[in-house]
């Protein structure tokens, strides 16, 4: 998907939120992820520049920061297809699907949906 088009599903998906203090928890919790792996990012990259290393940023702050991802591709991966779920209740065909994800065929939009819910179950078994 073009830059442009991700700005566009932006603006509009902001459009829909009425109270911009309202969280759905699974987002949230990735959204607070996220800005924790962002203040770490910074915290580094403005030392860097400095020329200096981070003192204040430990290896154990970096491995926390590692640990993050895990849970953080489960709820993404629980995300698209809860999206995923919702796209096909409101009658979108695969390939519509498709082209929004940025996939070539329907076949594979469709392939990405069951490796997901395949990931998802595994993990919810303890498998994974």
């Amino acid at each position: 998907m073009a830059r442009d088009a991700r700005e566009e599903a932006r603006r509009r998906l902001s459009a829909l939120a009425k109270d911009p203090t309202t969280h759905w928890a699974p987002a949230h919790r990735l959204e607070e992820d996220a800005v924790l792996l962002g203040r770490l990012m910074m915290t580094t990259a403005n030392h860097q520049q400095s020329g200096g290393q981070a003192t204040d940023v430990t290896p154990d702050d970096v491995g926390a920061a590692l640990s993050l991802f895990e849970d953080m591709r489960h709820q993404l991966d629980r995300l698209e297809t809860q999206v995923v779920i919702e796209a096909r209740r409101r009658d979108m065909d695969w390939r519509q699907i498709a082209q929004h994800q940025g996939l070539n065929s329907s076949q594979a939009a469709s392939q990405r949906y069951q490796r997901l819910m395949t990931r998802l179950e595994e993990i919810r078994q303890g498998v994974r």
